[in-house]
């Protein structure tokens, strides 16, 4: 991952800073709370003096969640596509990258970036990885329109199973075993002899 785009740090955002109304801020919690595969508007705002001492993400980058309880939640990412930067916390990292936004986020919620990120994964109580480590990660990188058609797959797929929430719970727990197993086949691709 290193090769196709950057880790920034976040900065020093405490929930104590948070206002009403100002600039739009992610905090690293709320990554693995509040935020999905993308986003276009944040929950959170800080005023906007501090905002403009912040380290920002930008339309397109990724904000991903550095820190847990659990090493399945390390390395949660969003895909920031608002109109506006937005102040990123310290325990996350923005990467600043040249691919689709959406198919790097989907991409962090494969099998195969799992199985990457685990040996990289620090900590005890609280579970960390470095934006050093997941630059060490293999993300394929097909063509931008094989990246556009991937997304408008998962998203399709992705407007299915949210659209789950009534229904049997064997049937929702089926559909969204399904999309999973689409998401990997979509986004493992055969590495070159």
């Amino acid at each position: 991952m290193g090769e196709v785009g950057n880790f920034l740090r976040g900065s020093g955002i405490q929930k104590s800073d948070f206002v009403d109304a100002g600039a739009g801020c992610i905090h690293y919690g709320q990554i693995h709370t509040h935020y999905g595969t993308w986003a276009k508007s944040t929950k959170s705002f800080v005023r906007p003096d501090l905002a403009a001492r912040l380290r920002k993400a930008q339309t397109g980058d990724l904000v991903i969640a550095t820190t847990s309880e659990d090493d399945a939640a390390v390395a949660k990412a969003v895909a920031w596509l608002g109109d506006e930067p937005v102040a990123v916390s310290t325990d996350a990292y923005i990467f600043r990258h040249t691919l689709n936004p959406k198919y790097v986020s989907y991409f962090f919620q494969t099998e195969h970036f799992q199985a990457q990120k685990k040996p990289h994964v620090t900590g005890t109580k609280v579970r960390r990885i470095s934006g050093d480590s997941m630059a060490k990660i293999k993300i394929p990188v097909p063509s931008m329109k094989e990246q556009e058609r991937i997304v408008a797959i998962l998203d399709r797929f992705d407007e299915l199973t949210s659209s789950l929430s009534t229904g049997l719970p064997a049937e929702i727990a089926a559909r969204r075993r399904q999309y999973a197993h689409y998401r990997d086949q979509l986004l493992t691709f055969k590495e070159a002899a």
